[in-house]
């Protein structure tokens, strides 16, 4: 039983240093998106903006998946995608292979913002990587990939999805 204690000490501990951590790097380097200046420039929405470099990486998706890789419901996410069709951002499609499922993608324009914001992601993600050595670029990434990878195999580990709110 001791052994469990010592376990659960270890991880508060770990917790805590980690939220420390985090406190202090927000309060020496804004936590805001590394795009959030590309947002207001470009008049979108973080949401929006994280909608669009998933289609642009990744392709058609549903807005269950658009919602879940964001984390909000539908419901906002249909109003997201909503945002960025009527500016001719954003289409939907009927799936070739289930006519049910309705798609959406991103248009020529919506292709050229993604290359945009992608650059400019790229550039952020340069300068951060800049600050550090070879050696520490090397622990950061294989620290990511393993957990990426425990993310991945146990469902424990992972946050809930968001829930649909009541409105009663």
């Amino acid at each position: 039983m001791s052994r469990n204690i010592s376990k659960e000490d270890n991880l508060s501990g770990d917790v805590a240093r980690l939220r420390q951590l985090i406190l202090t790097l927000g309060r020496t380097h804004s936590l805001r998106d590394p795009i959030a200046g590309t947002c207001e420039q470009m008049q979108l929405t973080p949401s929006q903006v994280h909608a669009l470099l998933w289609l642009g990486h990744d392709g058609g998706h549903t807005m269950g998946e658009l919602a879940r890789r964001l984390g909000i419901t539908e419901k906002t996410m249909t109003g997201v995608v909503d945002r960025l069709e009527r500016e001719g951002l954003v289409q939907r499609e009927r799936s070739l292979t289930d006519r049910r499922v309705v798609l959406s993608s991103l248009t020529a324009d919506g292709q050229r913002v993604y290359q945009r914001l992608d650059r400019v992601l790229r550039q952020q993600m340069g300068g951060f990587l800049d600050l550090l050595d070879a050696e520490d670029r090397k622990a950061l990434f294989r620290m990511l990939e393993k957990l990426i990878q425990r993310l991945e195999t146990s469902p424990d580990a992972s946050p809930s999805a968001p829930r649909s709110r009541s409105t009663s």
